[in-house]
């Protein structure tokens, strides 16, 4: 049989101080879980991005050996659009290729841009001689009857910034697309579907 409290029993007093600690506590997390949805609200923190905004071929040599050899530059902008929190980026690395065929890697140091700013990163790959098997040979010969050379574009960096009280958020911004650039020096601006896919 469950024993009762009589008349003249209290509860004890160790008890009464749990409860009201663990009332204060659950009082605190949800003023806590208010104010920090709130602030989330208000502030409307955008993931950073990187894109490609803008590229050019500059040089291309191929020849009958099947051996070629080129130079592009690539504008890569890095964008916060984030009115109160600087975005660090760091961990960069894109590797341009021809069909498999490395060509140059793109690499930058650690950065960070302001709120609500960007900042652009101009880098000019240069490959080293490079022999193609005939079918990436062909590639290239067709290529070139079309004045578009097109190449691909691969890679990540990763970002960071701070979220009012929500603290630090961390992202990997991953850049998977393809440059179709004309061999006759022509700049093209905001190359479609190069711009970052967070993880």
């Amino acid at each position: 049989m469950p024993k009762r409290l009589g008349p003249n029993q209290t509860t004890h007093p160790l008890i009464w101080c749990v409860s009201i600690v663990c009332a204060i506590l659950t009082v605190l997390v949800i003023i806590g879980g208010i104010v920090v949805f709130i602030g989330y609200a208000t502030l409307r923190p955008k993931v950073p991005q990187v894109s490609v905004e803008r590229a050019q071929m500059d040089t291309i040599y191929f020849d009958q050996s099947n051996l070629m050899m080129l130079q592009a530059t690539i504008v890569i902008k890095a964008d916060n659009d984030n009115t109160r929190a600087h975005a660090s980026f760091y961990d960069m690395a894109y590797t341009l290729s021809f069909r498999n065929q490395k060509i140059a890697i793109l690499k930058a140091d650690p950065f960070d841009v302001k709120p609500n700013h960007s900042l652009e990163l101009n880098f000019v790959a240069q490959s080293h001689s490079i022999p193609l098997n005939q079918e990436e040979a062909d590639a290239v010969n067709l290529s070139l009857e079309q004045r578009v050379v097109d190449l691909d574009l691969r890679g990540m960096s990763r970002t960071r910034w701070k979220v009012w009280l929500v603290g630090s958020v961390k992202y990997a911004l991953h850049l998977d697309c393809k440059l179709l650039l004309p061999v006759n020096q022509t700049t093209i601006h905001h190359p479609p579907a190069c711009t970052s896919r967070t993880s």
